[in-house]
């Protein structure tokens, strides 16, 4: 039978197409919802055996039956696989049933339902009390759960466990049994021996400015100098500080034990230290001559 023509500009039929399409996209393991091809105000669902209960490993089958004012107007639910929970092909009362219109929101849906039914399993004493609903043992109810999975809807031809599959987890032995991956081989390759090429040189580099020794140029007098002074005078001379290679292959820590050496002073010419005192006495002496014969003329 070809399906009816359906009003799209009718707001429930665009709901529930809408439904439709996020369920297809997001499917779950934990249930399997459609509406049905000449109906699309009833809907067949599956949902899965909640686990830790004696419902457990069963799959079931039932129907959300849609109203023509969806979604101001809340569904209705009928179960068709046995189950020992609720009655068989009877409209069950939970608060998002249409026993309850007050307690719907239009914001719920399908999904919204098929959850609220899952969670409605597994409750007993009271709480389990209401319309549609029976008490059963439970060992009939894990027999029942058992039998659920081949349990085939008229309708959709098809049986619980076929529309809704158990998932498919990984075989733990084929983990253990297969062989390791081979490691890269960066993890193998040797270490580059920067170690002890690296420790000589920070070793001289900290006593270079002990060992330094610049080279004594021709035409320089020689003028002996402490240890000390000669420390001092390499420091503030970059020109000498900055040829460290040279440093390295001809000196060692150990000239630090000889005895002073000769360093020129930091000028590069001969100068007497004692000249520029003599000079400046000289003329003084000179001014203070001229100044004095002056002042005796005029007395005079």
């Amino acid at each position: 039978m070809p399906a009816p023509a359906l009003n799209k500009n009718n707001s429930a039929v665009k709901r529930i197409m809408q439904e439709a399409r996020e369920l297809a996209n997001d499917p779950s393991t934990d249930y399997h919802a459609a509406p049905l091809e000449d109906d699309i105000f009833e809907w067949h669902c599956t949902i899965r055996g909640p686990s830790g209960t004696e419902f457990e490993g069963g799959i079931y089958h039932f129907r959300i039956l849609l109203p023509a004012e969806y979604p101001f107007r809340p569904p209705s639910i009928m179960m068709l696989t046995p189950n020992g929970r609720f009655e068989l092909n009877t409209k069950i009362c939970i608060s998002f049933t249409n026993y309850h219109e007050e307690l719907w929101q239009p914001a719920w849906g399908v999904r919204t339902a098929i959850i609220g039914l899952q969670g409605f399993f597994p409750l007993k004493g009271q709480q389990a009390v209401g319309v549609g609903s029976i008490e059963s043992h439970t060992n009939e109810r894990k027999r029942l759960a058992a039998l659920s999975r081949e349990w085939t809807c008229p309708v959709c031809k098809t049986s619980n466990h076929e529309i809704l599959p158990d998932p498919t987890t990984s075989n733990p032995s084929q983990s253990i049994n297969s062989p390791a991956p081979p490691p890269p081989a960066t993890a193998i390759s040797t270490p580059e021996p920067t170690s002890e090429s690296a420790t000589p040189q920070r070793e001289v580099s900290g006593d270079a400015s002990l060992s330094q020794r610049p080279t004594e140029s021709s035409g320089v007098s020689d003028t002996t100098i402490s240890q000390n002074t000669a420390q001092n005078s390499v420091n503030t001379r970059p020109s000498e500080s900055q040829n460290p290679p040279q440093v390295i292959e001809t000196r060692s820590p150990a000239v630090i034990s000889n005895p002073p050496v000769e360093f020129p002073q930091s000028g590069g010419a001969r100068r007497s230290p004692q000249k520029p005192p003599v000079l400046l006495d000289t003329a003084i002496m000179i001014l203070l001559v001229l100044v004095f014969a002056i002042i005796c003329r005029r007395v005079v």
